[in-house]
């Protein structure tokens, strides 16, 4: 299952769910997006030719993160780009999040393994602004 996460038709998030199954290869971005998200399901004995990525420079102008709930239970709080709290989602072993835009917080709900992947190189200091997230009486969870 996908799961397009937005706020005034503006994509936040995409949520790829463990349980999605298809065969061949569906991306789930926009060919804008600075970042990639696609499933890939082939039968044995497919071969991806060998390949090179060619050098091509790329203007990004902010950070997406992919993350891969390698186990555990986390939930994901949205918020717009003026910090205002829109709700949450829980994310389970094996789900996919690319997040794209918007601001966002997350809680353990569990001891939790999460694989992030994001454009580089990152620069701590100046990458992102932290703000104070919402009360936990009231989260809206879907």
């Amino acid at each position: 299952m996908i799961e397009n996460i937005s706020n005034n038709k503006q994509i936040l998030a995409i949520v790829l769910r463990s349980s999605f199954k298809q065969q061949g290869i569906k991306f789930f971005t926009p060919k804008e997006f600075s970042q990639q998200l696609g499933y890939m399901n082939r039968p044995k004995g497919y071969e991806i030719k060998p390949h090179l990525h060619n050098k091509i420079q790329r203007k990004v102008e902010f950070t997406n993160e992919t993350l891969l709930i390698k186990s555990g239970k986390v939930r994901v709080d949205f918020y717009d780009n003026k910090k205002n709290y829109l709700k949450s989602k829980i994310l389970l072993t094996g789900d996919v999040i690319l997040l794209v835009s918007g601001a966002h917080g997350f809680e353990m709900l569990e001891e939790s393994e999460i694989i992030e992947i994001k454009q580089g190189p990152y620069q701590d200091d100046t990458d992102k602004t932290k703000f104070k997230g919402i009360e936990k009486d009231k989260i809206k969870t879907e």
